[in-house]
């Protein structure tokens, strides 16, 4: 055995992390979030971006926005989406960073 000694993070947290990966596996998620890093968006605007249906975005949105993903902001009528915080955009801008590599 290695004198080396790994200090691993606890098995909860790795399988969170595990569950994080699955979440950003979809590659529809992936172009709402990416939309979303532009800019703020209603169910909408993303749908006809994304070519696809409102329903389908709205269940994709409630999956990112139960991950907490996005954040969803109630103006009138619509609800705007837009990406949690920056850590979000961090990973989008990166992981394209090392596929682009």
């Amino acid at each position: 055995m290695s004198d080396n000694i790994v200090k691993m993070p606890a098995t909860t947290l790795l399988y969170d992390l595990s569950d994080f990966f699955k979440l950003m596996g979809d590659s529809t998620r992936i172009q709402l979030l990416w939309a979303l890093e532009e800019n703020e968006m209603c169910v909408g605007d993303l749908a006809a971006l994304l070519n696809m249906t409102k329903s389908a975005v709205s269940h994709q949105l409630k999956i990112l926005r139960s991950s907490k993903l996005v954040k969803a902001e109630k103006r009138g009528k619509n609800v705007f989406y837009a990406l949690s915080d920056h850590h979000v955009r961090t990973i989008l801008e990166m992981a394209l960073e090392h596929v682009n590599e």
